[in-house]
């Protein structure tokens, strides 16, 4: 299960928790501009937008969880088990695409998210697999950039696209009951609230933060879509890029999951594997990870853009201590 937020102080911020039980081994990745993908109905592009992101590289290609473009557009994958649906390949022509490679699709030809919305346009995402060993994941993907965020969704109706204006995602149930679930919060205020209990029972609080009593607090992908959208959206900092990323990364933190919290079968938990924060406007790439809660930083214009091979940072995973004495 996963969480993906936007956030926006002077600068354009996008990042997600990634909650699973197992690691792929995934890196930060850079994929230059002239790095050839091969998309498996579009041929070969030679020729398209620098992108950075978190991926597991397979056979020398990015299988991106979530990248931005060197324009500032972003895109992330959420696990979506129940309702997602590919459609089977066609050979008739339609305009479609594999979701292995969904996002450097959308990432490598789009600007921003108008051009994102215009290429969505009678789309269909197949059911086609990476290799046989690596089946594809159901997923539900968010873009943004600093106008806005969509989710698209691929179901047996078909791929749907929703605009956002939560700026959050997690997983099930699909996102329309999302939004008309966060209703049933309506009342939640960061402020000291006041009773509207009964007009002869005059109710005070008895401690600080209880405008926010009600706020759900487990583990759930509905509970952390609400309490995701409810601290991002009354999440406050200063202009200033360090506090404007730990701010994200305080987001992220109100819905990671510590292990032991969310058991699996044959003794498995899900954690936070990494949650990650990037500035979409200046192209730098920030991630924790479970082990370690220090902000590593990749800049992607500190790269060559023009080349033609993927660059690849292993995550810092051992716990990094500053030590004063």
């Amino acid at each position: 299960m996963c969480t993906a937020a936007t956030y926006c102080t002077k600068d354009f911020y996008f990042g997600r928790n990634l909650d699973l039980e197992y690691s792929y081994r995934e890196s930060v990745t850079v994929t230059p501009r002239n790095f050839p993908f091969r998309f498996r109905y579009a041929g070969e592009c030679r020729t398209h937008f620098a992108l950075i992101g978190m991926a597991y590289v397979a056979e020398n290609y990015p299988l991106y969880y979530d990248a931005t473009n060197e324009k500032g557009l972003s895109m992330a994958g959420l696990a979506f088990w129940d309702s997602a649906y590919y459609a089977p390949e066609q050979d008739n022509g339609a305009k479609q695409v594999a979701s292995y490679e969904f996002i450097p699709w959308v990432l490598g030809q789009c600007e921003n998210l108008m051009q994102a919305r215009e290429l969505l346009a009678g789309l269909r995402v197949t059911n086609a697999a990476f290799r046989p060993e690596l089946p594809p994941s159901p997923l539900h993907w968010m873009i943004a950039d600093r106008s806005g965020a969509i989710v698209v969704e691929a179901t047996k109706d078909g791929v749907k696209i929703y605009d956002n204006p939560a700026g959050v995602l997690t997983n099930e149930p699909p996102f329309d009951w999302q939004m008309t679930n966060l209703r049933n919060y309506l009342t939640l205020t960061p402020g000291i609230p006041k009773s509207t209990f009964a007009e002869n029972l005059p109710l005070t609080p008895y401690s600080k933060g209880m405008g926010a009593l009600g706020l759900p607090g487990d583990l759930s992908s509905a509970s952390r879509f609400v309490r995701a959208a409810f601290v991002r959206g009354n999440s406050l900092s200063s202009e200033d890029e360090g506090e404007s990323v730990g701010q994200f990364f305080h987001i992220l933190r109100s819905v990671e999951q510590p292990r032991g919290c969310c058991r699996l079968e044959k003794g498995k938990c899900e954690i936070t594997i990494y949650s990650s924060c990037c500035n979409a406007d200046k192209g730098i790439y920030y991630y924790t990870t479970y082990g370690n809660s220090q902000i590593t930083a990749v800049d992607m214009h500190r790269e060559n853009l023009d080349g033609a091979e993927l660059i690849s940072y292993p995550l810092i995973e051992a716990q990094q201590i500053r030590r004063m004495n």
